[in-house]
């Protein structure tokens, strides 16, 4: 079955590159350096990565901490009162 582009068993006839005609990489950066190079270009990368990130403002920090703090106060008691329920049924059933 084709469609408007072609299929996957016969693709376009562009998408097809002579063997002559394709690009070889040979490294870039990472193959010229040793271990300590590429740690050292790690650490880097890492850093430009933290300097991207949007951190949150001490109001927005306290908020987000109340809510989980109080999520997971709510969920123990929830777990709490089922456990307390089962407990009591098991009581009943097995006297």
């Amino acid at each position: 079955m084709t469609d408007a582009v072609g299929s996957i068993d016969m693709p376009d006839a562009e998408d097809e590159v002579p063997e002559s005609k394709k690009k070889t990489r040979k490294g870039g950066k990472r193959g010229k350096k040793g271990p300590l190079g590429r740690l050292a270009l790690f650490y880097r990368q890492i850093v430009a990565e933290l300097r991207k990130v949007v951190w949150p403002t001490r109001n927005q920090l306290t908020t987000y901490t109340s809510v989980v703090i109080v999520f997971v106060v709510v969920m123990i008691g929830l777990v709490t009162v089922i456990d307390f329920g089962f407990q009591r049924i098991i009581k009943y059933v097995f006297g």
